[in-house]
């Protein structure tokens, strides 16, 4: 079956996937994937999400301070919570450095922080590690390893890292393999909603064009049976 070129995201936020087929030249990550851009409007989706929460005061603090723009404090107190072990300060950070917000932009330094909180199983941290791997930002580019990252994103529900790993099938550093590119995007699609479900969606329909019957019946199938399994083992 004819090799189909991976559609590109335009956005890149916690939740909206980018477009296949369009090739950002300004963006922060280039990627086919997926685009770090996405990462440079996530911080303010997460700290809303995260400041609402209950959480230690000095954490709550920070991330309010990162929300308006003030990056000094927030980083300092990020980077006591970061050395302390907290996953969600030391994923906060890897995004400063990714995006040059309080820091100078370093990938290295964001890879070195997204893995101490990936480590300890934050669920996004893991995700965009993975996506650091996938365009060899901070890192050799490394399909293995950001497959690894993706799918451990993906088993928490990261709707972003499954349609990562849907890319990866359509022959990008894994074996082509259209069952599983479709079953991947047919799982982001059940938890997304709006834009970035028909996103989803709409890649899971380019896939199955070059797919049999029995293919596609084999992808739905087996998406049914990670979801079952609450995407463990997929």
């Amino acid at each position: 079956m004819p090799h189909r070129k991976p559609r590109n995201y335009s956005k890149f936020h916690l939740t909206t996937p980018l477009k296949r087929e369009h090739n950002p030249e300004s963006l922060t990550i280039s990627q086919e994937g997926f685009s770090m851009t996405r990462l440079i409007l996530s911080l303010g989706t997460a700290l809303l999400l995260t400041v609402g929460t209950v959480w230690a005061d000095p954490f709550e603090d920070a991330a309010a301070a990162y929300a308006r723009g003030d990056y000094a404090i927030a980083l300092k107190a990020f980077k006591s919570l970061a050395a302390q072990g907290d996953a969600m300060a030391q994923y906060h950070l890897g995004v400063a450095y990714v995006n040059g917000q309080g820091v100078p932009r370093d990938y290295t330094k964001a890879r070195e922080w997204f893995e101490k909180a990936a480590v300890q199983g934050n669920a996004m941290a893991q995700h965009h590690l993975g996506v650091l791997y996938r365009n060899g930002k901070g890192v050799p580019q490394d399909y293995a390893k950001a497959r690894e990252w993706y799918e451990k994103a993906a088993a928490q529900g990261i709707a972003e890292a499954q349609i990562n790993l849907g890319m990866l099938y359509e022959g990008y550093g894994v074996p082509h393999d259209e069952v599983r590119a479709y079953m991947w995007y047919s799982l982001a699609a059940g938890h997304l909603s709006g834009d970035e479900q028909k996103i989803a969606v709409d890649n899971r329909d380019k896939a199955a064009r070059s797919m049999t019957p029995d293919q596609i019946a084999e992808a739905q199938r087996l998406a049914q049976q990670c979801q079952a399994q609450q995407f463990n083992g997929c």
